[in-house]
């Protein structure tokens, strides 16, 4: 029998049969959007369980980073990472900021603290960090240095859903968080996004800005968006919502088969688990060093030729883009953790009906890569 493809990550899917009920109703009240009873329920029901208290849905998570720069009025610089998904950047792009990378830490492989300061100059707002992989960032020392520069910090924090953080949610750092709920992440509602907020006034003007900027039907208070979920994304996030625990614990359950089988295999590292968190396992990145007698992209194809669809992620470095590499900050010597990491990644497949006998069939491939010449069953 031939074997199935293996992709990087598959949305989880409930029973057709139980969304069913969801779009009957919508079509019964006949409220498609504009803040319906499925979104007000689902921004009830994500801030309990996320315990958070001031949350607000998106159509996308793109919009949304677009939006919480807007809603702190950002200007000038803002201090990013090159190592991420290139929506983070493009984000200030769209804003007219001008994003200021620096290196990234080896370990989380997050934004690197001790580089922040000496990218600091007048034109600087904000610090734009991102929770790479679900790994939080050095939380404590990114706001400690924006408070002595008065900086405002803003977290994409897109792989971050139910990640805890020193006993409570890790989305409540920062001045704002920003969730993607993209058809690849932990949590879904096929696209969608959220902003979290840290008190009722601030999630009341961003609940504004999403929405074109209205108060009420007469009254527009600022240059706003569309930036709304819609209903049947709301309700499909409220049927995820009923499953998403049993998504978390089966990616904890393939990341610790992965740890078990690929510990050890020469020239292949691991991220080691942070310390202090209850992480979600969104991602499984390994990275292939000068030890393993394949490069890293040859690895990658070696796999994709056998069914099994990695994914290089994050690479290339967001600074190596046409948009962005003109940029002094880009300028590769000052990036070497940055650029050393994206070139030896890659994210093996993790998602939640992702049997054992598939990821088996993933390591296999990797030892077999190893020592090309044991036999791998």
């Amino acid at each position: 029998m031939a074997q199935s493809n293996i992709f990087v990550t598959q949305p989880f899917l409930p029973p057709l049969e139980e969304f069913i009920p969801y779009l009957e109703e919508i079509w019964a009240k006949k409220v498609l959007t504009n803040n319906g009873p499925y979104h007000q329920q689902l921004e009830a029901e994500l801030a309990r369980y996320l315990g958070v208290e001031h949350i607000s849905l998106f159509n996308n998570c793109t919009i949304a980073l677009v939006t919480a720069l807007q809603a702190l009025d950002i200007r000038g610089e803002v201090i990013t990472t090159p190592y991420s998904f290139v929506a983070t950047s493009h984000a200030l792009l769209w804003n007219n900021i001008e994003p200021v990378f620096v290196d990234i830490d080896p370990v989380s492989l997050n934004i690197d603290p001790t580089q922040i300061e000496a990218a600091i100059t007048e034109r600087t707002q904000a610090i734009l960090a991102v929770h790479c992989y679900g790994t939080p960032c050095d939380v404590e020392a990114i706001e400690a240095i924006a408070e002595r520069h008065q900086l405002k910090v803003i977290y994409d924090a897109a792989h971050a859903f139910a990640v805890d953080f020193k006993g409570r949610s890790l989305l409540q750092r920062g001045d704002l968080s920003v969730l993607s709920f993209h058809a690849t992440k932990v949590f879904n509602t096929f696209e969608g996004g959220a902003i979290i907020s840290p008190n009722a006034q601030t999630k009341r003007y961003v609940d504004q800005l999403k929405n074109f900027g209205f108060v009420n039907e007469t009254t527009v208070v600022a240059a706003g968006i569309n930036g709304k979920m819609s209903e049947i994304n709301a309700a499909f996030g409220l049927l995820q919502l009923q499953h998403v625990d049993h998504a978390l614990d089966r990616r904890r359950e393939i990341e610790t088969r992965y740890r078990q089988a690929l510990e050890g295999v020469p020239g292949i590292s691991l991220q080691p688990r942070p310390a202090d968190t209850r992480t979600n396992a969104s991602y499984f990145p390994m990275f292939v060093g000068p030890d393993y007698p394949l490069g890293r992209d040859a690895l990658y194809e070696a796999m994709r030729q056998r069914g099994v669809f990695g994914r290089r992620y994050f690479y290339p470095l967001i600074s190596d883009m046409p948009m962005y590499r003109h940029l002094p900050s880009a300028a590769p010597a000052l990036l070497p953790v940055a650029r050393r990491i994206a070139d030896s990644v890659i994210c093996l497949p993790i998602y939640p009906a992702l049997n054992d006998e598939d990821v088996d069939r993933v390591v296999g491939l990797i030892i077999e890569g190893a020592v090309p010449s044991a036999a791998v069953a």
